[in-house]
Parts: structure tokens; C-alpha cells; sequence
């Protein structure tokens, strides 16, 4: 069985692994571990290799990588890790997947109001995590401006009302953590990844977010921007932060990452709106939310369809595509969802 594993920002990781015995008794016999990753003493990875044979089959990806630094403790590991040799195994034997196991459907939606939108990522994620629909990549558009908070902000603390009020401002809570994003449609580019939780399998969240953002710093060097992923969520460029990302992992068995762009930004509008405090502002080295924020509008020079025509054309070039569309089932359960959850006082009003 052959698995691999690349880091993101770092190496590749091979893993060609022989099991005997069945189901829960089975157990790792022999296993080659590979790559074009850099190891110290090179003999290391003759003990790495050896210190999983036996093991069973069913070992987490913590019990795996557990293993290996007892098996070589002074070793020295670059452009990867124990756990990086550790998902490499578990998806040599089925139990993790990567991209290239997965045909993603793509969907480019049409502009829906900001209840709505929190609706539908809830139920394609469900719908994934049923396999009655495969993973997703959903260009979001947006019908009228919002402030979308993570679940678990408070929301007098994050908007202030009369600026919402002055500028038709809807203000909605989304499944994810992680902080308040201001759109303007038009001024943004959103997506979600909606993708078995196989995919992010043996990753810690601040992982997992690398991971999924890998491919959209691709795309972001296709149109001629140097980005980088910042810790926990976000993505930058030297010029300024470009995009934050949030993320929820259903117990059913799938995972939602979406991320929000600035493409051109009112920051008059915004500074009404939300309640920047001091102490966030601080932690970011600067006194004003308007230099936080670089737009890929002032970085590229393009209009935002050509940026989002490069992003789809980048992320086929990568993975097995195919067009999708949002079910009537699906818009059925979302707007069900809209009435009796997200557009609820109850919801809003989660965190007071």
C-alpha cells in the first residue's frame, strides 16, 4: 500500500506499507518510508522505518509519530516531521486521504443574502459528510452587505449597530469560530471548502489550515502576489494582510474551511461598523484597521472575475474538477435553516 504526504511549505512523504492480518488484528509488517525531505543521522530513517513494523494497523496518527521519536530521538527533521511520516502511513493504509484521491465539484454560486449563505455551508457540509454530495469548492456571492461573526463573538462588542443601520448593514453568525468579517458585495471574494474529514485526517487545526489554504497561495502567486500563510488564520502578503480563514469539523464526518478576501474595501464603512478594539490592534503592530488590510484589487490591478477566473483555472490545474450546482434539496434545507436557526434572535444573539 502506498501513501504520500506533502507538507505544506515543506517536503514530500512516502510511505509503502505491508500489512498482515485482518481488520482490527492487522498490524504493519514492513514499511519504506521515503521523500525528497532532509534527515540527521541519515541511519535515522532505518529506525523510523523499523520502529513501525509491528505496530497495529489501527494506530492514531499521534500513537504512529509517538514511535518514531522514541525510535530516534536525536534525530534532526527537515521540510518534515514524525507526524508528517505518521499521516503518510495512515493514508498508505486508507484510514486518511489526500487530494488526489477526491474529484471536488466546483460551484460558482449566484448572489444570496447573508442568512442564507451561513445556511448553505452548513448543509453542504452536511451533505458531504452524508456522501450524498463529493467535496465542494463554492464561490460565494453576496446579494446585499454583511458582518459575518464567528459563533463564538459577541456581537455588541464586535458591531455597532448605528453604523450597521447607516450603511444596510445585515449582521449574521456563522457556524465557525475566529473573528467578524465585513462585505460588501462586490468587494470580497469568499469560498468554501466543504471535504471528508479523511482529508485534514492527523492534523491539528493550525495544520489542517495550512493545509487547505495551500492551493490559494498558488493562485495568489499566479496573479503576481507573494503570499504566505500567518498563524493561526490568515494570509498575508508584504504589502498586507490579504484574507482570514475559519474552520468547523463535524463529528458526522466532514469539514468546512472557508475563507473571506478583501478585493476592494470601504474602510470608512467598515471603521462605523465594527468595534475594532485596542487590544486586537495592538497584537497587529499598528493603530489603524485601514493599513491592516491590503486589497488584491490595489496588488493585481485586476477585476476581481479575473482574479476569481485564476483562482478555478489554479485550483483544476491541481485537482480532479467537475462543474456542480446547489441542489434544489439543498437550497430547500437552507432556507428551512434560515427560519428556524440563523436568522433567529436566538442564534444572533448567542453571544450577547
Amino acid at each position: 500500500m502506498h501513501g504520500e504526504y506533502k507538507v505544506p511549505g515543506g517536503k514530500l512523504v512516502v510511505a509503502d506499507v505491508e500489512a498482515i492480518g485482518e481488520g482490527d488484528l492487522a498490524t504493519l509488517d514492513r514499511v519504506v518510508i521515503s521523500g525528497d525531505f532532509f534527515l540527521e543521522p541519515a541511519e535515522a530513517i532505518l529506525a523510523i522505518s523499523g520502529a513501525l513494523a509491528g505496530l497495529p494497523a489501527s494506530a492514531s496518527v499521534a500513537d504512529l509519530a509517538y514511535a518514531i521519536e522514541r525510535a530516534a530521538p536525536e534525530a534532526q527533521y527537515v521540510g518534515f516531521s514524525p507526524e508528517a511520516v505518521a499521516i503518510a502511513v495512515r493514508r498508505a493504509l486508507g484510514h486518511a486521504t489526500g487530494w488526489q484521491d477526491h474529484s471536488f465539484g466546483v460551484l460558482h454560486d449566484e448572489p444570496r443574502e447573508p442568512h442564507l449563505q451561513m445556511a448553505l455551508d452548513d448543509v453542504i457540509t452536511r451533505e458531504v459528510a452524508a456522501g450524498r454530495r463529493g467535496p465542494t469548492l463554492r464561490i460565494w456571492e453576496w446579494a446585499s452587505s454583511a458582518v459575518v461573526i464567528g459563533s463564538f463573538q459577541s456581537r455588541r462588542n464586535e458591531v455597532d449597530p448605528e453604523g450597521a443601520a447607516r450603511h444596510d448593514i445585515t449582521v449574521t453568525r456563522r457556524v465557525s469560530g475566529g473573528g467578524a468579517m465585513f462585505i460588501q458585495p462586490g468587494n470580497t471574494i469568499t469560498y468554501s471548502l466543504s471535504v471528508p474529514s479523511s482529508l485534514v485526517e492527523g492534523l491539528s487545526f493550525e495544520q489542517s489550515y495550512a493545509f487547505l489554504d495551500d492551493w490559494v497561495l498558488g493562485a495568489l502567486a499566479d496573479v503576481g502576489i507573494r503570499a504566505r500563510y500567518v498563524p493561526l488564520n490568515d494570509i498575508a502578503s508584504d504589502q498586507g494582510k490579504i484574507a482570514g480563514a475559519a474552520q468547523k469539523r463535524y463529528a458526522a464526518g466532514a469539514v468546512l474551511h472557508h475563507v473571506t478576501m478583501a478585493y476592494d474595501i470601504d474602510a470608512a464603512a467598515m471603521l462605523e461598523t465594527l468595534r475594532i478594539g485596542r487590544e486586537k490592534m495592538s497584537d497587529k503592530g499598528t493603530t489603524s484597521a485601514n493599513k491592516r488590510v491590503d486589497p488584491l484589487r490595489s496588488q493585481t490591478g485586476m477585476t476581481r472575475e479575473a482574479i476569481i477566473d485564476a483562482f478555478l483555472a489554479h485550483f483544476a490545474s491541481r485537482y480532479a474538477t467537475e462543474p456542480s450546482s446547489v441542489t434544489a434539496d439543498e437550497l430547500a434545507q437552507a432556507h428551512a435553516l434560515v427560519e428556524s436557526k440563523f436568522s433567529t434572535q436566538e442564534w444572533l444573539d448567542l453571544v450577547p
